[in-house]
């Protein structure tokens, strides 16, 4: 077997893109999207008919609403090609308002249905702010299951589990990202502090038995990948899916369900001070979390931009 296939055996594979037609040939159960790959996405000439489509349906409504119009026909057309869920995200705008955050979630999951999908395949995808993670709580108790995204760190990933989020994506490349360049090192392999992050938060949900999915997120190179084999879900973009596909070295599971019990560390309770607090002692999570926010929200000005010239 190849190193996807292997992968597979430990956990379950998820297509990191909005390209659907590249989805098919690797076989993922879930597929997530965010504004920057619908905006990479949209730029493809294959996919122009998908966003004019969109305008030209919904010609009297907001730019906005256009967009989530479009974001719904990218979910729906991936949900033809695999067999579970989609993560679709809402607005990154909305990360600092609870409130419009829930209508968002509500709004989108009214649109999947209209167009025929189950709201058990969606997962609203909203960054892991305290007020992003409170209006996670409010659509779970009504049926509408999310993914917290934008998640670098412990106290983001306690907080969302007891909201009882769905699913969490920890980020494992940005983390990397943020200490190669404070550190100079080049990390490899269990060194990684993104690997080590989502290993300490599958470990911490293992021992204390949270229910919320771990699905690794945002990844560099395949050994980041095959670091965390064994991890609930993995999310990962064509290029890696390809390049594990062309290998056939040997695979081992990294992380078990067993494996928390022995982890040294006593539970957490956090209010909203206390989880503030955490968060604002962790630069790297503090600063990735906003840098994260702002570049979805610029990559979702774009796709304005280029709706407004359309109409």
């Amino acid at each position: 077997m190849n190193q996807l296939e292997q992968l597979k055996q430990y956990t379950t594979v998820v297509a990191d893109t909005g390209d659907f037609q590249a989805i098919q040939q690797y076989n993922p159960r879930d597929a997530t999207t965010n504004p920057s790959l619908i905006l990479k996405a949209v730029q493809k000439p294959e996919y122009q008919p998908l966003l004019e489509k969109a305008v030209r349906d919904n010609l009297d409504a907001s730019t906005g609403d256009v967009i989530d119009q479009l974001l719904v026909a990218f979910g729906k057309q991936i949900l033809r090609v695999i067999p579970g869920r989609v993560s679709t995200e809402i607005d990154a705008a909305l990360s600092f308002n609870t409130a419009a955050s829930v209508a968002k979630g509500r709004e989108l999951i009214k649109l999947y249905e209209k167009n025929g999908v189950d709201r058990e395949r969606v997962l609203i995808k909203m960054a892991s702010t305290w007020e992003g993670i409170r209006a996670s709580a409010q659509l779970e108790k009504e049926g509408i299951h999310t993914n917290m995204t934008l998640l670098f760190s412990l106290p983001q990933a306690i907080a969302c589990a007891e909201a009882g989020a769905k699913l969490i994506s920890p980020f494992v490349g940005r983390i990397y990202d943020w200490y190669k360049k404070s550190t100079g090192i080049d990390y490899q392999g269990a060194d990684d502090p993104g690997v080590q992050s989502v290993k300490r938060i599958y470990n911490y949900y293992r021992k204390f038995g949270y229910q919320t999915e771990v699905m690794g997120a945002s990844f560099r190179n395949t050994g980041q990948i095959l670091e965390l084999a064994g991890c609930d879900l993995l999310t990962i973009s064509p290029d890696l899916l390809q390049q594990l596909a062309d290998s056939s070295a040997p695979v081992e599971r990294k992380l078990k369900p067993d494996a928390g019990g022995g982890a040294p560390i006593g539970k957490i309770s956090l209010d909203e001070a206390a989880f503030r607090f955490m968060l604002n002692e962790d630069a790297m999570a503090t600063e990735k979390t906003a840098e994260g926010i702002r570049a979805f929200v610029a990559d979702t000005a774009k796709l304005k931009q280029i709706i407004s010239g359309m109409r």
